[in-house]
């Protein structure tokens, strides 16, 4: 006589085939829910480069000015928050590229009060069109360009159209797609980037 299974024991085997796949399969969607975060068009012709705040290492500083340096655009947006140290971001953020050696006059302080990725594409927008830019580079790290240009698109679309954008994104030491979860800095970026990826529309 066939023994017959109970309707737990049967969830209780497919839970476990789930949980088997997951492992088996789990750098495929571990590197997909990392590439999710990533939107790069790479380089390209432009009136100017805005380099998003938020970075402590002068990574995004750093490609801004070298989209400069080769030709890209002629002058570079540097977009900073008061409160780093008594100092304005994008005045510490020059400073930092000036000692690099690149030229002083490439750089444009764009300094405002605002503390989140929304409220700073709004104020860089307003700037923009007032200095009647066509085109720009939006430049950050590679993990923050997805969701940086939702919120960009977004703010153009509130004011009723802006510039021509291309998202530029910045190789980050500790946020690879394909290898984020294997240290711990990684992973935090990958946690906390989702979350407000999540939590934005909600407006947390």
């Amino acid at each position: 006589m066939a023994v017959r299974r109970s309707p737990a024991f049967k969830l209780f085997i497919a839970v476990l085939l789930l949980l088997a796949g997951l492992v088996l399969t789990r750098t495929l969607w571990l590197t997909a829910l990392g590439q999710a975060l990533i939107y790069d068009e790479g380089p390209g012709k432009a009136d100017i480069a805005v380099v998003l705040a938020g970075d402590y290492r002068g990574d995004r500083i750093v490609a801004g000015a070298n989209l400069a340096r080769d030709g890209y655009v002629p002058a570079v947006l540097v977009s900073g928050p008061p409160g780093f140290y008594g100092a304005n971001e994008c005045d510490a953020a020059i400073q930092f590229a000036v000692r690099q050696g690149y030229a002083a006059s490439w750089f444009i302080p764009a300094p405002h009060t605002e503390l989140n990725t929304r409220d700073e594409a709004g104020a860089l927008l307003t700037d923009l069109r007032r200095r009647s830019v066509r085109s720009f580079l939006l430049v950050t790290s590679n993990y923050h360009t997805a969701r940086s240009r939702r919120l960009f698109l977004a703010a153009e679309r509130g004011m009723g159209g802006g510039p021509k954008m291309r998202v530029v994104a910045v190789p980050d030491p500790f946020f690879e797609p394909g290898s984020w979860w294997r240290n711990r800095e990684g992973r935090k970026t990958f946690l906390l980037e989702w979350l407000k990826t999540i939590a934005g529309p909600l407006g947390v």
